[in-house]
This record gives structure tokens, sequence and C-alpha cells, in this order.
């Protein structure tokens, strides 16, 4: 018997709107800087939960501005070629940002955006409910998987290791405690940005039913 089940959990999350805006590159940037890091998070993950069944890899919502709003394509494909998957920290992220934005041409810091076409910046509260669902083996973790809400992939994911600072994820380090080593690395190995989150399901029930040891 698992003295240590996994527990499984539903998320909310509830916009919040700061009242901060940047209307050029600079201001981007400095709001990039002092915004909280749940900002960092809205920003950059915000697609991956509210449309789950469509392609993947969206970009984030800085690039998306720069390149569409001031119509600064190249510094829009440098945000936008940030690999989110390398980074376990939202202070890291955030650095990322504003070093492209700070090691950009200056002269573009003096393009403003059109009345009304401002960046806002976002934040959110996030929380987290815990579910009727708990396994106590990788039977019963394979069975809830199949059925259970589609926010417990991202809570376990995505949200877990920006917001607790890990380096893999949920699943994989509950695998790895229960003696599941190999699962667990496959588990780690993915690359959960180049999927939806319905694909993301579907890959992990894959490699269980091909790695796991029953």
């Amino acid at each position: 018997m698992n003295n240590n089940p996994f527990k499984f959990y539903s998320i909310y999350t509830l916009p919040v709107l700061l009242g901060k805006k940047a209307r050029n590159v600079y201001e981007l940037m400095d709001g990039i800087k002092t915004v909280p890091p749940e900002s960092i998070y809205y920003h950059t993950h915000k697609f991956l939960k509210q449309h789950h069944y469509l392609i993947p890899e969206p970009p984030n919502d800085f690039a998306y501005w720069t390149r569409n709003v001031l119509m600064q394509p190249e510094l829009g494909e440098q945000l936008a070629s940030v690999n989110i998957v390398e980074y376990n920290n939202l202070e890291a992220l955030r650095n990322k940002f504003s070093d492209i934005l700070e090691n950009h041409d200056r002269t573009a810091y003096g393009i403003n955006s059109s009345d009304g076409m401002e960046f806002r910046f976002m934040s959110c509260k996030s929380f987290l409910f815990r579910t009727k669902y708990e396994a106590k083996n990788l039977k019963e973790f394979l069975e809830i998987i199949r059925k259970i809400d589609i926010s417990t992939f991202y809570i376990n994911v995505f949200y877990s290791r920006l917001k607790d600072d890990m380096k893999g994820n949920n699943f994989a380090a509950w695998f790895e405690m229960t003696g599941q080593h190999e699962l667990s690395e496959k588990i780690n190995s993915i690359d959960p940005y180049t999927l939806t989150l319905e694909g993301l399901r579907k890959k992990i029930i894959e490699l269980i039913t091909k790695y796991g040891k029953y």
C-alpha cells in the first residue's frame, strides 16, 4: 500500500487588472520588470488553460502585442522564441523577456501604440480545489486520468512547475517516489508546450501503458 497517494486537484483562475499600461517597448520593459510574478505567469500561460483543444504553442502576450500592435516583427519574433519549457522559475522568465527588450534597438523605444491599443498588464489569482480522486497505485492513477477534468494536467505540468520552482512536474515526481523510475524519466522528457492539454493527456496515458510497472 502506498502511504503517499497522488491527490488530484482542480483549479480556478481569476484574472486581475493591474491598472498598468504600456504604450511602447520601453514601457513594456518597465512593466515586465515591476509587475508581480503572477502577471508574468498570466501573460505566458493563460492561452494554454483557455484553449486546451486548439493548436499548441501560441505566442505569449508580449510577443503578440509587439508584433501586431507596435508592428515590430523582429522584436516580436525574439519574444515569441523564448522557450518557456526551459524555465522553472518566474523570475528567470521575467529576466529573459526584459533582457530581450533592453538589448533591442533603442530607436524603437519611441514608437507608440495607437490610443486604446496599449498593452494592459493583467495578473491572476488561482484557487486550487481538492477533488474526490486519489490514486494509491499506478492502476488507479491511470483510471483517474482517463476521466478527470483537463485542468488536472494544467496544474501538475505547467502551474506547479513554475509556481513551485520544480525542475520537472508533479506526475513525474510521484512516479519517481513510487519506484517508477523509467516512467518518471519518460514523463519528464515530454515538452508540454508542443501539445494541447488533451494531447498531453493522451501522451501520458501512452507512456504509462508502455513503461508502467503494475
